[in-house]
């Protein structure tokens, strides 16, 4: 049996996709927890139509907008707005 393509470099290069697909996702479904349970945290009411927006978003740079907004969110709604006080205040989400 030839086993040659799963050390192929087409065979690492979607191995490596992969890699970096699961680790965009695990950043996601990371800061999603961390917005819900500040939101949580926080004593603010949480809707299932907010809650599934919240974990089926798979952009981590805007998750992490949602989070700084949730710092200061007087509603759950309120961190999905364009603009808030927050994000005046504390100027670009830098993502690590």
């Amino acid at each position: 049996m030839d086993l040659s393509f799963y050390i192929s470099p087409l065979s690492e290069e979607i191995r490596e996709k992969g890699r970096t697909e699961g680790r965009t996702e695990g950043r996601a479904q990371g800061r999603a927890e961390s917005v819900l349970l500040l939101l949580g945290a926080r004593g603010i009411a949480i809707s299932d139509r907010t809650r599934e927006n919240i974990t089926t978003c798979i952009d981590p740079e805007l998750l992490s907008q949602w989070l700084v907004r949730a710092v200061v969110a007087a509603t759950a709604d309120e961190i999905f707005s364009e603009e808030t006080s927050a994000d005046e205040q504390r100027g670009p989400v830098r993502v690590m």
